[in-house]
């Protein structure tokens, strides 16, 4: 269901202290992009043709001078003379509109699908977008937190080497790798300000907009059917697929009617001729009625239609190419993003559960040898590094999981299951 959204709304998202969902940022998009905007636009255009496109040719009224003598110009002077007004309808071959109108409808139709496949993909880049700044927030705050313990490192350093206890290029270790966080949280901000102004033009906000987003998500990951199941949802629901479909359709219509052209169209009329002036036995002239019939003749079918019909069927065949092209892309689409899904999710299995836990033991068990004398300052700065960059690596995994899972709904049609549940 689409949440629209007030220009109060995109005040509120703008504010320093607003935290945006990403539930909320993809309905934003979706009601507010411009892009997808114009897409739904064109759908509502093709939607007017196909009437168009199967109703007659207008009539055309035609009022005539007939045999109008030029030395006088005298109406009543001869007895041909007459003032003609007519009506003609021109009237395809049985058939040909029907098969105009059909044509025009898949194409409408393959364009609604166009719709449905520009706000998958608009969707999809929202929320990879999303979980990456959700992921550099999190780098942050553990680059921040790391940045005062390694503050409090050089403190203890300085204390120990001024009481003749320690060492100085302990102090200068603990200065370096602070200053190397210093250098990470700098270039971690400038990705996030580019980040920021992509999600802004999705959501159609200012690129200056600043974002804030929450600090808590939902961090279980779920199973996945199986590869062949997701080629088979694939190949129900994805629209790109399904547009496909309809131009094929529209391009058999098009040879149908392209044959059609074989056959000629007509035209009728009839018209009404008014005389004046009298008879040589003193009465009234009457009036002439002229009924009309023509038609075409396909005289140069070998060059002209002929050759229609041979555009048409390319034109048909380029089309099954296309489908079958589309189909081997959207499988590799899905076959790459579940690849890279299981491996970030087995990653983060690992990070959360074995590793990270371990690097905090070590942490933990350095930093009680280095208040007694038994573990050198050396040790006990790289167990806290490598802690860090564990944690990062975490939350970066599960980002990219996030986004993966992202693709892979975008690339079978639709959300495989509620992957934003339990998000705050």
């Amino acid at each position: 269901m689409v949440l629209a959204f007030s220009a109060a709304a995109n005040e509120t998202l703008s504010e320093q202290g607003s935290a945006l969902p990403l539930t909320a940022a993809l309905n934003q998009a979706e009601s507010q992009n411009p892009s997808l905007a114009a897409i739904r636009a064109r759908y509502d255009a093709l939607k007017s043709v196909p009437p168009q496109a199967g109703s007659l040719p207008d009539p055309v009224i035609s009022f005539n001078a007939l045999n109008l003598p030029v030395d006088t110009f005298d109406i009543p002077q001869e007895a041909m003379t007459q003032l003609q007004f007519g009506i003609s309808q021109a009237f395809p071959f049985p058939g040909k509109l029907k098969l105009r109108e059909e044509a025009a409808e898949w194409e409408a139709r393959s364009a609604g699908d166009d719709v449905n496949e520009w706000r998958l993909r608009l969707l999809r880049d929202v929320e990879v977008i999303w979980w990456r700044l959700f992921y550099l927030d999190r780098a942050l705050e553990i680059i921040a937190a790391n940045q005062d313990l390694l503050r409090q490192f050089v403190e203890i350093a300085q204390t120990k080497y001024m009481v003749g206890q320690g060492l100085q290029q302990d102090v200068l270790l603990a200065q370096l790798e602070l200053s190397r966080l210093l250098d990470l949280q700098l270039q971690l901000k400038g990705i996030r300000g580019q980040e920021t102004a992509r999600l802004n033009a999705l959501l159609d906000l200012p690129a200056d907009t600043p974002m804030r987003l929450p600090g808590k998500a939902q961090r279980t990951l779920p199973d996945i059917p199986p590869e062949t199941e997701l080629y088979s949802l694939a190949a129900r629901a994805r629209p790109l697929l399904a547009g496909i479909s309809k131009q094929i359709e529209a391009a058999r219509s098009r040879v149908k009617l392209a044959k059609k052209d074989f056959l000629p169209d007509f035209r009728m009329g009839a018209f009404h001729g008014f005389r004046s002036g009298h008879n040589p036995d003193g009465s009234s002239r009457a009036d002439f009625l002229s009924l009309k019939l023509s038609m075409n003749v396909p005289l140069y079918f070998a060059s002209k239609q002929a050759k229609a019909v041979d555009q048409r069927q390319s034109e048909l065949l380029k089309s099954r190419f296309r489908w079958q092209d589309t189909w081997n892309q959207v499988r590799a689409e899905i076959s790459a993003a579940l690849a890279d899904y299981r491996r970030a999710r087995e990653q983060v299995e690992l990070f959360d559960h074995g590793i990270i836990p371990q690097a905090r033991q070590t942490v933990s068990s350095m930093l009680a040898g280095y208040q007694v004398g038994k573990v050198d300052f050396l040790n006990l700065v790289r167990s806290q590094i490598t802690l860090y960059d564990y944690q990062i690596k975490y939350w970066k995994t599960l980002s990219e999981a996030r986004q993966s899972l992202a693709e892979l709904s975008a690339a079978v049609g639709g959300r495989i299951m509620n992957a934003g549940k339990g998000e705050h």
